[in-house]
């Protein structure tokens, strides 16, 4: 049986996350749950691996709530050249050239990257343009012009460096940032060419990965954390699983904090009833009502 609940599973390289759902679909067609959804919280792309949450049953409607969560990726920069997809993969732009900057240039080079900027996302980015994926288009060998997006990076550190050649990097940012097209502008802001060589995503919010070969299932109170809670009596249950109103009562703070500084994901209230993760709320006039009914719980 695929439970009902995020999944947390470690993704290797040369994996699509499309193939980890596939393999999700197989297991729940052989359990007999045919008309089970899945999804997933966030792709990784194929050269990258690490953590790729996938949603099952009444989870896939907690889909928008994780978007918006801190995600900590290890990247290694490659310096010398920029390629057309950012990364690896890419055909590159230019003759490599070896640089010749100190790590103390690289230091100062992250500081502007901090906070909210304007980044341009990479041509063979999974944005839309005129209702369909960029990368589709750049595969066709369309000329693709991205617009800048406001993003948010938290925080950035140098791990280690193998200068002239490459440099190992930690960050932690808000969902929808691009780590290659950092590792692009690093490049273009230091005056030398630069792609992503290699990325592994090591959390996502409260949850890490669970590492090569492993899974877990997170339910019940472990779903969004960072939510604060209104326990539920049987007959408020019953409320609103029949669409009225509860009183507001007296909220459980969230078990989970955003790091400092992070921006605040809006988090809704969860609605717990014994173990079970039941429905999201949100307040009205007349007290508590559900915008996400999750039938039969998690």
């Amino acid at each position: 049986m695929v439970e009902a609940g995020i999944h947390l599973v470690h993704k290797v390289v040369g994996q699509s996350s499309f193939d980890v759902i596939r393999g999700f679909k197989r297991r729940a067609f052989e359990a007999g749950q045919k008309k089970l959804a899945l999804g997933h919280g966030g792709t990784l792309d194929p050269f990258a691996d690490g953590l790729l949450l996938v949603l099952a049953g009444q989870a896939t409607r907690l889909m928008e709530l994780l978007h918006p969560l801190p995600k900590t990726y290890v990247a290694e920069v490659a310096w010398g050249v920029e390629t057309d997809t950012c990364d690896l993969q890419g055909l590159p732009l230019g003759d490599p050239v070896l640089p010749e900057f100190a790590p103390a240039a690289l230091d100062a080079a992250l500081a502007p990257f901090l906070g909210w900027t304007e980044q341009v996302p990479p041509a063979t980015s999974a944005k839309k343009i005129d209702g369909e994926a960029a990368y589709k288009k750049a595969h066709r060998g369309e000329v693709v012009l991205m617009k800048p997006c406001r993003v948010f990076l938290l925080s950035a550190r140098w791990l280690s460096h193998d200068l002239p050649r490459r440099s190992t990097l930690e960050l932690t940012c808000r969902g929808g940032f691009y780590v290659r097209s950092l590792a692009r502008d690093l490049g273009r802001a230091l005056g030398y060419g630069a792609h992503l060589a290699a990325l592994r995503r090591t959390a996502i919010g409260p949850w890490g990965d669970p590492g090569e070969g492993q899974e877990r299932l997170v339910a019940g109170t472990e779903l969004l954390p960072w939510c604060p809670s209104r326990l539920l009596t049987d007959q408020e249950a019953e409320h609103l699983g029949h669409g009225r109103a509860i009183p507001a009562g007296d909220p459980l703070s969230a078990t989970w904090a955003m790091p400092d500084g992070f921006p605040d994901p809006g988090a809704p209230l969860r609605a717990l009833h014994g173990d079970r993760l039941v429905a999201l709320l949100k307040p009205t006039e007349e007290g508590l009502r559900t915008f996400a009914n999750l039938r039969g719980g998690l």
